[in-house]
Order: C-alpha cells, then structure tokens, then sequence
C-alpha cells in the first residue's frame, strides 16, 4: 500500500479487490523510492561463491484471506483465520541463481508477483566467508 489514493474506498468498501488495485496504482503511478523491500543475506564458502549454486530461499508473501476472502470478518464476527486483517501470509518458495565467481557484497533484486498476493521486492547480499572460518 505505497500509493495513499483511493485507499479507504477500496479498503471499506471493496476489501478483496485491494492487491488488484495495489497493482494497477504501481502500475500507472510507479512505484516511490522508499517502499518496503525485503532484505536477506546468503553466506556462502569461497568454493560456492567460485564454483556458482542455486540457493532455496522462502519468501514470505502476504495473500487475501482464503477464509473470509479478505473482509476480515464472518457475519458480524471478526476471521478468526486472519485476525480480522484480511490477509495472511504464506511462504513462496525461490530458486535464486547464484552465477560462478559472484564477488562478496553483490546483491541481487528481484519482485515476486502473483495473482493470489501482494508484490514482494526482495535484496539479497551474498556475502563470502574466510577460508579460516
């Protein structure tokens, strides 16, 4: 919710349709420079960090309510699912690519969209440990 337009009309009214509308604001207002981005570091052995490997990571990733499809509530009690929030979270599962000879401190960023959730940037550094270690 970077984009404040229209956010209590949707929210009130419209709750389910919040991520669709999130998406069309990015879409045609951009996106500031100080959005939330979700950062994680990788350690990785010289060997790995020379040799290249695909790192498994689990991205937490907000999504609609599966329960009260995002109103946060059930009649007039509040989800017990979502806590009356409207969203819970699940975690996606990422293969991330990490090219032979990466250099400590590279970072590398990437969204996950989805048609269920919330955009998600994510920054992961590599960062290399010492031989001594």
């Amino acid at each position: 919710m970077s984009h404040k337009c229209f956010a209590d009309e949707i929210a009130i009214d419209f709750p389910s349709v919040d991520n669709v509308v999130e998406r069309m604001r990015d879409a045609f207002l951009g996106e500031p420079e100080n959005s939330d981005v979700l950062r994680a570091d990788v350690l990785l052995s010289q060997r790995e960090a020379f040799d290249g490997l695909v790192v498994p990571l689990s991205v937490p990733v907000r999504v609609t309510c599966p329960h009260c499809g995002g109103r946060g509530e059930t009649w007039a009690e509040r989800c017990h699912l979502c806590h009356g929030t409207g969203h819970s979270l699940c975690h996606h599962p990422v293969r991330m690519s990490v090219p032979p000879r990466v250099a400590d401190g590279t970072c590398f960023r990437f969204r996950i969209k989805s048609a269920d959730a919330a955009s998600v940037r994510v920054e992961v550094r590599v960062a290399i440990r010492s031989s001594a270690a």
